[in-house]
């Protein structure tokens, strides 16, 4: 039985730690959460610093935020059983965390609420008995630490790994969040290129996703990655998640990670954020319109009117070309039902 499987089956494992062979150690956090790390050399936070720190890695892939998103989840189940079965070792720490069970047992995207609306403390906000804010302030908690048990000097990467609900003009694409004001990094944008991804979108402001968490709190190169679209469990073409497999493989085991020569992705930025604030939002596409379809300056987008019916909102195309991403009319209300982008240059943005 893999360790999701019985991650699955039993909800709760103890804690524990042991040891494959002399070449790695291996600490169970949780159902869902393991960690895998070299035995030589241990290096945590506070002992010598190592002589050449930046190229020891903390790792971290997170997948099944939104349990119905299926292929990251069985690359990483692939990953944990082949670590586990000592067919891959690992040259770097890395924390591999199947983050809503019990979202995956239903085959839906949530059970009570939207676990990538519940970081960087939005999970203290939620109602009492929420599934998902307990299980989102672990996770936080377990990456913190992770992180701060770190070598010192050691780089910080958080891949979470999603498939997105429709189909989309650029399937496999990243969301870099906001950087209060950092540049953007060139090495990770050539090492997603190398995974297949062909579209960036920068955020511009602070959010409630993990990866925000990740990038703000911990410091992190931090990423939304989409590479796909949602299928069920067992019913995803493997061939399409080729390029993203093989860089979430070797990344992990290899000492100092090259990444295949690939086109640098197409870079958005959000132009807006629309929200639903009342029951009867609509959207003015059909459901079945792909992600990154673009628009007219003047195409009304979204409208509602408010709970007296009296004032009629639209929400219309700002420029010419602007596209969509992430539609969805039945969030809560509240919450983001529709990003816009704005297609940009690299030399439109700092990136060292």
């Amino acid at each position: 039985m893999s360790f999701l499987q019985r991650s699955r089956t039993a909800k709760t494992l103890a804690y524990e730690t042991y040891s494959l062979g002399t070449h790695t150690k291996v600490t169970v956090h949780c159902a869902g959460v393991i960690e895998f790390s070299p035995l030589q050399p241990v290096q945590e936070f506070g002992q010598v610093k190592p002589t050449n720190p930046t190229r020891i890695k903390s790792i971290i892939y997170s997948c099944g935020v939104h349990g119905n998103e299926t292929a990251p989840i069985e690359i990483c189940d692939a990953l944990v059983t082949d670590i586990l079965n000592e067919t891959v070792i690992v040259k770097h720490r890395v924390m591999i965390q199947f983050a809503n069970l019990l979202a995956m047992d239903i085959g839906q995207r949530f059970v009570s609420e939207n676990m990538n609306r519940l970081f960087s403390g939005m999970h203290s906000h939620s109602a009492d008995d929420s599934i998902e804010a307990p299980r989102a302030a672990l996770l936080e908690q377990l990456t913190f630490d992770f992180f701060a048990r770190g070598p010192v000097g050691a780089k910080r990467y958080h891949y979470d790994l999603h498939t997105a609900i429709r189909a989309a003009k650029y399937p496999r694409f990243v969301v870099y969040p906001y950087l209060d004001g950092r540049s953007y990094d060139k090495e990770q944008i050539s090492w997603l290129a190398g995974a297949g991804i062909q579209a960036i979108l920068l955020s511009e402001s602070p959010t409630t996703t993990y990866s925000y968490y990740s990038a703000h709190v911990c410091q992190a190169h931090a990423f939304t990655v989409e590479l796909g679209k949602v299928q069920p469990f067992g019913q995803n073409d493997m061939n399409d998640f080729t390029l993203a497999r093989d860089f979430l493989f070797n990344l992990v085991i290899s000492e100092d990670y090259v990444a295949p020569d690939a086109p640098m992705p197409v870079l958005f930025r959000i132009k807006q954020a629309i929200m639903r604030n009342h029951k009867n939002f609509k959207l003015h596409f059909s459901d079945d319109t792909p992600n990154f379809t673009a628009f007219a300056k003047g195409t009304v987008l979204a409208s509602e009117f408010d709970d007296t019916q009296q004032e009629f909102i639209e929400y219309t195309a700002q420029i010419d070309n602007e596209a969509i991403v992430f539609p969805n009319a039945d969030v809560a209300l509240g919450q983001r039902a529709l990003l816009t982008l704005e297609a940009i240059e690299p030399t439109d943005i700092p990136i060292d």
